[in-house]
């Protein structure tokens, strides 16, 4: 793996763009054979929206803004994200999921650019409010955006954290849950509905906003507006596979890795420019 510590990304000055994302989810998938496609393409957009807004940060800036992806097992698209504004090196990125390498289906902490190991789902909001909270009592300006899914609002550290948040305030705290509708067994709603997920955060005394969660200029709006005094939540509607036809909404694209000509179909759907 290539030393890339040394170096501080350049500053991103265009918008990053979720399909850039997917072709490299797509190829990274292909080349290591592993699943977790869907998952990661879902949030290709809102990650590209997160890293328009902080921008290519100095990962040892003890100021920088806290990124947590709660919801680990959609890590590639993170990886991606990384490449694309300089973080990680190509070469890094194509040591995923292969022997002696950071870059595993979950993110790990020892990776650059990763602040936060996650994959146990709902404890990555609970690193997302302690971060938030630290920020607050160091009178730090960063501030902590946090990716979770809408199968994590089943877990009850879930809303312990939010509750917690709202009772302190943390005005520096977004969360932006990806609501494709789907999780490992089958749809949520089947399993544990979470159809009024907005009521459920504002309830909890969040400030929230609805959007388009593959609308990447209205994700980069959501995450600019004021929040003072309260958290916020986005809650971004997705397809779980967007992008990829014969993916979106089809649950065993939460674990199986592509054939070649299934991989040749995806590229072309998405498109192999950028």
């Amino acid at each position: 793996m290539s030393d890339s510590r040394g170096t501080n990304a350049e500053k991103v000055t265009e918008p990053l763009l979720g399909d850039s994302i997917r072709r490299t989810v797509l190829r990274q998938s292909k080349r290591a054979h592993v699943g977790h496609i869907g998952s990661a393409l879902s949030i290709a957009d809102i990650v590209a929206a997160v890293f328009t807004v902080l921008g290519a940060q100095d990962p040892d800036d003890p100021d920088r803004s806290r990124f947590v992806l709660s919801k680990g097992h959609a890590a590639l698209a993170l990886y991606a994200v990384l490449q694309d504004v300089g973080v990680l090196a190509s070469e890094d990125l194509d040591t995923f999921c292969g022997d002696g390498t950071y870059l595993g289906v979950h993110p790990e902490h020892g990776l650059r650019g990763v602040d936060f190991s996650t994959g146990s789902l709902g404890q990555g909001i609970s690193m997302a409010v302690g971060a938030a909270l630290a920020a607050k009592m160091r009178h730090s300006p960063r501030v902590v955006i946090a990716v979770v899914s809408d199968a994590e609002c089943n877990e009850g550290i879930v809303w312990e954290a939010a509750m917690f948040a709202a009772q302190h305030d943390l005005d520096n705290l977004t969360v932006l849950i990806d609501h494709n509708h789907q999780q490992a067994f089958g749809p949520t709603a089947d399993i544990l509905s979470s159809e009024d997920l907005a009521d459920r955060w504002r309830a909890f005394g969040w400030d929230v906003i609805e959007t388009d969660g593959h609308d990447e200029a209205g994700l980069v709006k959501a995450l600019r507006a004021s929040h003072i005094g309260r958290p916020r939540a986005i809650v971004a509607e997705t397809v779980f596979g967007k992008g990829v036809s014969y993916m979106e909404g089809q649950l065993k694209w939460h674990y199986l890795p592509m054939s070649d000509a299934e991989f040749e179909q995806a590229m072309s759907e998405i498109g192999a420019g950028g």
